[in-house]
């Protein structure tokens, strides 16, 4: 019987171990990080839902690498044998990508909010430019290269503001940069061709007051034509009787120098000759007595001088007629009125009639101010 309980003890304590060492072998099998690297992978989420891979890079990237490596680690540790298994790097590599996901979601955060009111400031800035541009240039003769950079700006602008509206700020801004750019260099070339224009203003005051001092003392019509403002004033009596909108030559800033230039010329004219319906194919016509002798003198002396060739020819058949009305700039160097304009002044202006046309009867602060 002894016997018996010696083999039943040795049985139940073999069965114990047994137990003990498969209790232990299960108890310290590693256990992989599975949370760890479920909340790297959730936060590298995040950041890239708050476009950290664009606004901040360096951050995302870091913790884009560090969610590798623990995927890396994690890999090699599962072809070891089970309980060789060590798990510790897969940890620190995957709290170390939730930290800098982290870092990176809240530096993009800031930089998405600095650049996002940086980038409304800016298109602000640039609509008001864009109507700056439009009130002072619509009509003002500028070289093609100039009106193509500003409608390129323009366009720009508009491809800014849709690329902001989408939260595509990175693009917004490189749209904005460009846009800038062509409209600022535009403005600046026009400006200061404007103001160059204007310093003539001295010379058109003198041709205005002369005009009206005319229209006073011979108690009769004269006609002044204000360039800029495309206007056509007839005068009486040294007051202002009838006006109307002038449509001019395409290249109207500055005075005619040569033929063929398009631009409308300055200076003091008479009516050389009234031409019917039946006579002209501008339906009625006043032509001016250009050039006169002024301005024969001076295109000579410009030859003489260099700064015209000497194959130049000056130009002629400068008129006011009708077919007006387009709504641009469209003559060949010529004043063009409505024919019903046309009507108008025909009946009451004569050949000898006083014309005179200058680039603008206020100066550019007044201009601008208008």
């Amino acid at each position: 019987m002894e016997k018996i309980w010696k083999i039943v003890l040795i049985s139940s304590g073999g069965v114990i171990v047994i137990m003990l060492t498969l209790f232990l072998m299960v108890h310290y099998v590693p256990e992989p990080p599975v949370a760890k690297v479920e909340s790297a992978r959730t936060a590298l989420s995040e950041a890239w839902k708050n476009r950290a891979d664009s606004y901040s890079m360096k951050l995302f990237k870091e913790a884009k690498e560090y969610y590798d490596s623990a995927m890396v680690s994690w890999k090699q540790e599962n072809n070891k044998y089970i309980y060789s298994r060590d798990y510790s790097k897969v940890v620190k590599y995957a709290d170390l990508a939730v930290k800098r996901a982290i870092q990176a979601s809240e530096n993009s955060k800031s930089t998405t909010s600095d650049l996002s009111v940086n980038l409304q400031r800016r298109i602000k800035s640039t609509k008001n430019l864009i109507t700056e541009i439009t009130g002072k240039f619509t009509h003002y003769p500028l070289t093609q290269e100039v009106r193509n950079n500003i409608s390129k700006g323009m366009l720009l602008l508009k491809e800014s503001e849709l690329a902001f509206n989408d939260g595509r700020y990175l693009q917004a801004e490189k749209k904005i940069n460009e846009s800038e750019e062509l409209l600022k260099s535009s403005y600046e070339y026009a400006n200061s061709n404007l103001k160059s224009y204007f310093r003539s203003y001295p010379e058109w005051k003198t041709l205005i007051d002369s005009t009206i001092a005319v229209s006073k003392t011979t108690r009769d019509y004269t006609i002044l034509i204000d360039k800029f403002s495309r206007k056509v004033f007839v005068y009486l009596e040294g007051e202002i009787k009838f006006e109307y909108s002038a449509e001019l030559g395409k290249n109207w800033a500055g005075d005619k120098q040569v033929r063929g230039d398009k631009a409308t010329p300055e200076g003091m004219y008479r009516i050389a000759k009234k031409f019917k319906s039946d006579s002209t194919k501008y339906y009625k016509a006043l032509l001016l007595d250009y050039p006169n002798d002024e301005d024969t003198a001076l295109f000579e002396a410009a030859i003489a001088k260099g700064t015209l060739p000497r194959s130049a020819k000056i130009g002629g058949l400068i008129e006011i007629h009708g077919n007006g009305g387009k709504g641009t700039d469209w003559t060949n160097g010529c004043i063009a009125l409505t024919d019903r304009e046309m009507d108008s002044i025909f009946k009451i202006v004569k050949v000898g009639t006083p014309v005179t046309i200058v680039g603008s009867m206020y100066d550019l602060k007044h201009v601008l101010k208008r």
